[in-house]
């Protein structure tokens, strides 16, 4: 008797083990190849750095941590959890609303600069695309909403100040669609529970 051995990472290898050499693949882990294994792992390394870069600017805008709030722009000096803290009543949009804008919607960024509303939504943003991120969870939403903020992001400096029409604001924005795509919350994350969950199986743009 002959045994085809097939090559591992090929098509007929996943056919054979009832995994398709897709993403998809991230679902069924049992039988998946090694590059599949990996690709998992590189995915959620990935996720997991995109959702603390979120979170971040959410506590360095929080509390003044003094990566990019509370530092004075003349002496260099961080003043920890100081006025510039949005808890003490600091604005997390005015400084970037107000003078890192550029190009044609400069004027529309500048009037929203300092609205409570605006502070607001950006907040939240930031935090719930950043948990959803590292957990693993509503990986849908985080993506879609996560893509609306940068691409805002990327309208209000235009042109890119190092290439004529892209810049790491659209390349994270398509990061996030393939991560959630990806089903990359599955892996390192809650992404398989929360997907078991009735309310989620009933409404698949929770996933």
């Amino acid at each position: 008797m002959t045994t085809t051995v097939h090559p591992e990472g090929s098509s007929a290898n996943a056919a054979a083990v009832g995994v398709p050499d897709t993403p998809a693949a991230l679902t069924a882990p049992a039988g998946e190849t090694t590059s599949q294994r990996w690709f998992r792992y590189v995915a959620a390394a990935t996720r997991l750095s995109l959702g603390w870069i979120f979170l971040w600017a959410f506590l360095d805008k929080t509390f003044a941590l003094g990566h990019e709030t509370g530092v004075d722009a003349k002496t260099g000096v961080t003043d920890y959890f100081g006025p510039a803290a949005w808890i003490h009543g600091g604005s997390p949009t005015q400084g970037f609303l107000n003078f890192g804008t550029k190009g044609p919607l400069a004027g529309f960024y500048a009037q929203l600069a300092g609205n409570p509303v605006v502070d607001w939504a950006f907040m939240l943003g930031l935090l719930g695309i950043g948990l959803a991120l590292v957990l693993g969870i509503g990986m849908r939403i985080a993506a879609v909403a996560g893509s609306l903020m940068l691409v805002m992001m990327f309208l209000a400096s235009l042109p890119p100040a190092n290439n004529l029409f892209m810049d790491d604001h659209l390349v994270y924005a398509l990061v996030l669609v393939l991560l959630a795509l990806a089903g990359a919350g599955r892996t390192f994350g809650l992404g398989t529970r929360w997907e078991s969950l009735p309310v989620v199986r009933d409404h698949p743009v929770l996933k």
